[in-house]
C-alpha cells in the first residue's frame, strides 16, 4: 500500500462521515444548539471543510475551492473570505445558516481537490517541511494527519448533536 492510499482512505472516511451526518437533516436542524455556546452541526461541517480546504490548498500550492469555485459567494457568510472558523465565538456560529445541500456540495468539492492532490504524493513528499513556525517544524505528513484528526473530531461532534436531536432528548428552551 502506498502512503497516498492511506491518506486517501483517511480523507474518504471523513467524506463518508460528513455525508452520513448531513443526510436527511433540515436547515433548521443544522442550527440546533444544545447550549447557547455550543457549536451547531452546520457550523461544525462548514468549519471542518474550511480547515481542510485551507490547509490542503496551502500545501498543494493551489487556490482554495472556497474562492476558486465560488463557494464563498454561495454561502454569503458575514465573515472575511479567508476565515476558517478558528477562534470564532457563539455569534459567528449562529451566523452559519445554510442548507444541507450547500454544505454537502462544498465538502464534496473540497474532497475532490484533496483527492487530486493526494494521488500524486510519494512517501518522500511527506518529509517536506510545510510550516517552520513550530518547533519542531511541521512536515507535510504531520499536517495532513492533523487535518484528518481535526476533521474527524468535528464530524464526530456533529454526529453527537445529530444523535441528541434524533433521539428526542433535545428540548428547545
Amino acid at each position: 500500500m502506498e502512503c497516498s492510499d492511506v491518506l486517501l482512505d483517511a480523507f474518504g472516511r471523513v467524506r463518508q462521515a460528513v455525508d452520513h451526518v448531513l443526510a436527511g437533516l433540515s436547515a433548521a436542524q443544522l442550527t440546533v444548539r444544545l447550549d447557547p455556546n455550543a457549536n451547531t452541526i452546520g457550523w461544525l461541517v462548514w468549519h471542518l471543510t474550511r480547515v481542510q480546504d485551507d490547509h490542503v490548498a496551502g500545501v498543494a500550492g493551489v487556490e482554495q475551492v472556497w474562492t476558486s469555485e465560488g463557494w464563498a459567494d454561495r454561502f454569503a457568510l458575514p465573515f472575511a473570505r479567508g476565515d476558517i472558523g478558528y477562534g470564532q465565538g457563539p455569534d459567528d456560529v449562529a451566523a452559519v445558516r445554510v442548507g444541507p445541500d450547500l454544505l454537502a456540495g462544498y465538502h464534496a468539492a473540497v474532497h475532490r481537490q484533496t483527492e487530486q492532490y493526494l494521488r500524486a504524493l510519494t512517501a518522500a513528499d511527506l518529509d517536506r517541511i510545510v510550516d517552520e513556525s513550530w518547533d519542531p517544524p511541521v512536515t507535510l505528513g504531520v499536517r495532513l494527519v492533523s487535518v484528518v484528526a481535526d476533521d474527524l473530531q468535528h464530524v464526530g461532534q456533529a454526529a453527537f448533536v445529530r444523535g441528541v436531536i434524533e433521539g428526542g432528548r433535545y428540548r428547545p428552551a
